[in-house]
């Protein structure tokens, strides 16, 4: 396997970039992407066998659960990254180590229901939160401990908007290289 391929396969729609001047066109397509990740990916995984689930969407990748897992609670803890920017002074978040919480009992072996359910309540709360924050909101950031750089709350959606279809692409090649669909 090529460098090209398998940068695409970690990478199947290119890395994050942060546009410099981000508009609130930007942000409102952003949080549409929010509010029907949790519909799109549940209607993607629906009919998957647990033999499907547990297959890897790329060399040394997780597997599909796991994935799905790993949105769950990446999200989860975006939310709460979320409100802590709002509710706090340039507040220094807590990093979590995702690659083990991917090696959990419920990331590798739960159903993935559990999950999907959660992401459709976070999502269902987040997107209703965003809605409703003023342009200074958006301005209000987070400290991230792993590189000490602060993260403005507009750029934070545009980042979790691109999480999201990131994994779904995952996901979907997987079923489209292997068939599935």
């Amino acid at each position: 396997m090529t460098e090209e391929e398998i940068y695409q396969l970690k990478y199947p729609i290119g890395k994050f970039d942060i546009p410099s001047n981000i508009s609130r066109e930007q942000i409102e397509s952003w949080i549409s992407i929010l509010e029907h990740f949790p519909e799109r990916l549940e209607n993607l995984v629906q009919d998957l066998s647990d033999e499907q689930l547990d297959t890897v969407y790329r060399p040394n990748g997780w597997t599909v659960r796991q994935v799905i897992h790993h949105v769950s609670d990446s999200h989860h803890h975006s939310y709460t990254r979320f409100k802590w920017a709002l509710t706090e002074d340039n507040p220094v978040i807590k990093a979590y180590y995702e690659d083990r919480w991917g090696e959990l009992a419920d990331s590798k072996t739960g159903p993935i229901d559990m999950s999907i359910q959660h992401l459709k309540a976070i999502h269902f709360k987040l997107v209703f939160l965003l809605k409703t924050v003023s342009e200074a909101d958006l301005n209000k950031a987070f400290i991230h401990p792993d590189t000490n750089e602060e993260v403005l709350l507009k750029q934070n959606i545009g980042i979790y908007a691109w999480h999201s279809n990131h994994h779904y692409a995952h996901i979907e090649n997987l079923l489209k290289r292997n068939k599935w669909f």
